[in-house]
Order: C-alpha cells, then structure tokens, then sequence
C-alpha cells in the first residue's frame, strides 16, 4: 500500500476508483461471488449494521453474507453519483448512492461511504458504510415558525 499523504487524486485515479466501486454490483448480480478480492482488501471492514447484518469482516464473511441472504438479495445493484474525495491519512474516500430492485420489483436506496486504499493489485475498499434511505430529506422537516 503506497502512502499518499494528500496528494491529489488524479484523473486516472480518480475513473479507477469510480470503476472499482462500480464493479461491486456487476460481479455481486452476476453471482460472481469467487472475485470479491478484486473489490475488497483481505481484511475489509463491510458494515451493514444499518440494513441489520452488522459488521463483517474479511472478504470470506461478505462472501458467505451474500449467499446466507440468498434470494433475498436484490436482483440489480445500481451505483450512481460517485464522488471521490482526498484525505490527509493517504486513503481516498469515496461516497456514492446505491439502487437495489429486488426480484418482485421493490426497490430501496442506500448509501455508500467506502475508504479506498492502493495495493499491489490496485484499488481496493478496505472499508465500507452502507446506510439506507428511509425518509426523504434525512427526517429534515419544513422550519418551524
């Protein structure tokens, strides 16, 4: 893992890491479970803590996650509006919203806040945040008079 100290991220960088958080839901719909390790560091932190699965870690416990939920993962991963972000401690933050449509059409919506750090192999996210969309706005109301 290279250091990066706040250095800018590039525009190589910067299409690399988009692509790498895009992947998740092509290889994770296709059922291709066996290349997680080309998304995820061997020790990543995936905290579904929010969605009632809690924290797991290690690529082999979001592996067996993924097919204990069985059926009951969604049918199509949607990633969209990625922004990649610099950090002072040489790790990248990357947040993006996800779509999930589920087999009998119900969709949900969540977020994501994933650290991404550089390997020998390339990108990976050692950490990910999945937060749900459950209310509009966050709860945030119309101002009181």
């Amino acid at each position: 893992m290279s250091a990066r100290r706040g250095a800018a991220v590039s525009a190589e960088e910067r299409s690399d890491i988009t692509d790498l958080v895009s992947m998740h839901g092509h290889l994770v719909d296709d059922g291709d479970l066996g290349r997680l390790e080309e998304l995820f560091t061997p020790d990543v932190v995936y905290d579904v803590s929010d969605l009632g699965g809690g924290r797991l870690l290690g690529v082999a416990a979001v592996r067996e996650a993924a097919l204990a939920l069985g059926a009951g993962n969604p049918v199509a991963h949607h990633v969209t509006n990625v922004v990649v972000g610099e950090s002072a401690d040489g790790r990248v933050r990357v947040r993006s919203k996800g779509l999930g449509v589920m087999a009998d059409g119900s969709c949900g919506s969540v977020t994501y806040d994933d650290t991404v750090v550089r390997t020998p192999e390339g990108w990976r996210i050692c950490h990910r945040r999945v937060s749900a969309r459950r209310v509009p706005l966050s709860g945030l109301g119309p101002p009181s008079s």
